[in-house]
């Protein structure tokens, strides 16, 4: 399980997030869902600690840090958390340098020292799974937008994280290419990956998230079943989110 209790992080004055406390079940997808500036990818990032929080306290599988205004966490506990997460960007961030399967062997190579015959393995398998086999080749600009997220979305997989954080997976994409991701994200959420996703895509939250946190202004307003969020919000603050966002009513 992971949970993030009265987490607090602040930008210079600004108070990005306000003693959050979000529980994100094992085998399941959670959307994070929140106008711009809500605080959502910061959560987010806050989980591998890409982002550090100021307070609170973070809990994935059996590693618990408690974050203590002034004092940096300790190195080793941040790294085990971090090889517990695959990170899934905005905007791929593929090394252009290197074809689709040399991206995806990156880091089982360098960081988890595999020889490169198990990782060129691993890596096909994983391009089979999201639909690009025959693109193992391929140079990143070579690839449109949907196949380098596929790409990017393996390279995420590859050493069998206990969750994937996807940030905004879907919004440089164009209705088609998002399509091939969200089918992607469907899948591993029917296999029963745990998935923590910020994004502005409630067809793709609707789609794939069992279960909702609506932000606003760095704190939580809503959290609950996917289907109530956005079938029928309890709080008008939602419900208005969900109406601007679909242009109908929740």
């Amino acid at each position: 399980m992971i949970r993030l209790e009265a987490i607090q992080k602040r930008f210079g004055d600004h108070e990005v997030l306000k003693s959050v406390t979000v529980d994100i079940p094992e085998g399941q997808v959670t959307a994070l869902i929140g106008p711009s500036g809500s605080g959502k990818s910061t959560l987010l990032r806050c989980v591998n600690l890409l982002e550090t929080p100021d307070s609170g306290v973070l809990t994935l599988g059996s590693e618990t840090l408690k974050l203590v205004p002034g004092h940096h966490p300790d190195r080793a506990a941040v790294q085990r958390i971090r090889q517990q997460t695959g990170m899934v960007f905005q905007n791929f961030q593929l090394f252009p340098h290197q074809t689709a399967v040399q991206n995806i062997m990156e880091g089982l190579v360098t960081v988890k020292h595999w020889d490169k015959a198990r990782a060129h393995a691993r890596a096909r398998e994983l391009l089979d799974k999201v639909g690009l086999r025959d693109k193992e080749d391929a140079w990143p600009n070579s690839l449109s937008g949907g196949q380098q997220q596929r790409v990017a979305i393996a390279r995420a997989l590859a050493p069998e994280p206990a969750v994937l954080l996807c940030d905004e997976p879907t919004s440089a994409l164009d209705p088609g290419l998002a399509a091939e991701v969200v089918a992607v994200l469907s899948d591993l959420a029917a296999e029963g990956m745990t998935m923590l996703m910020a994004t502005h895509d409630l067809r793709l939250a609707a789609q794939v998230a069992r279960q909702t946190v609506f932000l606003l202004d760095g704190a939580v307003v809503e959290s609950g079943p996917s289907q109530a969020i956005f079938g029928n919000p309890s709080d008008a603050r939602t419900r208005q989110f969900v109406i601007t966002l679909t242009g109908g009513q929740a």
